[in-house]
């Protein structure tokens, strides 16, 4: 089951778990670089190309994102969420 915002709204704890997770999820080069791919609309397989980073590696930067509230995936497709939008704001 996925996790939305209305979860962590709950509380000022959960609103700081909710904020901490897209913090941990969008302060990280790789990760940025991730979202802007895919806001680029790039595919699962072209954004791993063009990170020339293992599978592996780019799967842990996927659950991160997830974690963090920035994507929602289904196998390989995946798609930015509001929270990963922020694409537009942030710097390499």
């Amino acid at each position: 089951m996925k996790e939305s915002w209305s979860e962590f709204s709950e509380s000022v704890e959960k609103s700081r778990e909710y904020h901490k997770r897209y913090h941990i999820a969008v302060n990280n080069k790789v990760r940025r670089k991730i979202l802007k791919l895919i806001k680029e609309g790039k595919s699962y397989d072209e954004i791993l190309e063009e990170l020339g980073i293992s599978e592996e590696d780019f799967e842990y930067h996927l659950k991160i994102l997830e974690w963090g509230f920035c994507i929602v995936r289904d196998g390989k497709k995946l798609e930015l969420t509001k929270e990963g939008e922020v694409v537009d704001y942030i710097g390499e």
